[in-house]
């Protein structure tokens, strides 16, 4: 059973005699549960750790059989980003995460160019009090992100149990992440792999390419609706999750997706065979078509998978009926 904080924030911890002769680091972290090895081992470094009232300045010190440890962790030093009070659509909230649907348009974190207003100054300004110390910074664990334009599904850590459990879980795969996309043309075979190693773009650093000096990456897809020839509604199943994984395989396969700013670089030969109306609406379209719309993963305490499922956002969903107009008006007209 994890160790719990007396009313000051230390923990003691009397070591058993199985635990003799473990790097100390390791036995007070596995103790813990709700910090990282790397985490005491930082504490330990910065004297923040003591074995029988001596200081305990090794991490990796032999534990001594019934020796008393104290382990004191600082009060969290308060997030350098501002809480900035904006909605949020949260979907799912505990003591360990949050689950919200993000809406395109807002940067997860802060960064050269957007110093604030983000989606970290908003999580600070909801949930601030609650934020556990990570790294000994009152922080949300951002564990994976979404790109600026893409909307949809994130989950959150607010403890570092909790960002160490669902970051490990990212790393293992088994998250479940799927997202709807519009993309120009149809892929072929309606189901199927996009697989290519992903790196970034030599001649332009704000790309990513599929290159051989890339990381390995593989985007899972199936068509979920034709639009023609023009476009198509499709469901794509992350395995690897590189920058711009999604974007980067549509795009090399021929098939970008509708709004994309960065990988669709001219009007798509695809685009002819849409009426004026839908085609203006597709070619218009301000931002990447793509919207993380369902994520599954086991819960970092209680194991249980948690599910959830979001629509996509207005703009989509207006695109998607402008298309889905324009097909039954053209299978009306062949009737």
């Amino acid at each position: 059973m994890p160790a719990t904080p007396s009313d000051d924030g230390c923990f003691l911890i009397r070591a058993p005699p199985e635990a003799a002769g473990r790097r100390a680091d390791r036995f007070l972290a596995d103790i813990i549960g709700s910090l990282s090895r790397t985490r005491v081992k930082a504490l330990i470094l910065a004297g923040h750790a003591r074995r029988d009232g001596e200081p305990l300045s090794d991490p990796a010190e032999p534990v001594r059989a019934a020796a008393c440890y104290v382990l004191s962790p600082p009060p969290p030093a308060p997030a350098r980003p501002a809480p900035q009070a904006m909605p949020l659509t949260i979907l799912y909230e505990d003591s360990e995460l949050i689950v919200l649907d993000k809406p395109a348009g807002l940067v997860v974190h802060p960064a050269p160019g957007n110093p604030d207003g983000t989606l970290v100054n908003a999580l600070l300004a909801h949930a601030g009090a609650s934020l556990g110390g990570i790294g000994g910074v009152q922080r949300p664990g951002i564990v994976h992100r979404l790109d600026k334009d893409t909307s949809g599904l994130m989950v959150i850590a607010k403890t570092e149990a909790a960002e160490a459990a669902l970051a490990a879980a990212f790393r293992g795969r088994t998250i479940e992440r799927a997202y709807l996309a519009l993309c120009w043309g149809v892929p072929a075979p309606p189901a199927g792999e996009f697989l290519g190693p992903i790196g970034r773009d030599p001649k332009e650093r704000k790309r990513m390419a599929v290159r051989a000096a890339g990381k390995p990456a593989l985007t899972r897809y199936r068509v979920l609706q034709s639009f023609g020839a023009a476009v198509a509604l499709i469901e794509c199943r992350l395995a690897t999750g590189r920058t711009h994984q999604i974007r980067v395989h549509l795009a090399h396969a021929g098939h970008p997706l509708l709004g994309d700013p960065v990988y669709l670089r001219h009007m798509p030969t695809a685009a002819r065979n849409l009426p004026e109306t839908p085609r203006r609406a597709a070619l218009d379209f301000p931002r990447q078509a793509l919207h993380a719309a369902r994520l599954g993963f086991p819960h970092p305490t209680s194991g249980r998978v948690l599910r959830f499922e979001a629509p996509p956002p207005a703009d989509f969903a207006a695109l998607l009926a402008a298309l889905l107009a324009a097909a039954g008006q053209a299978q009306g007209g062949a009737g």
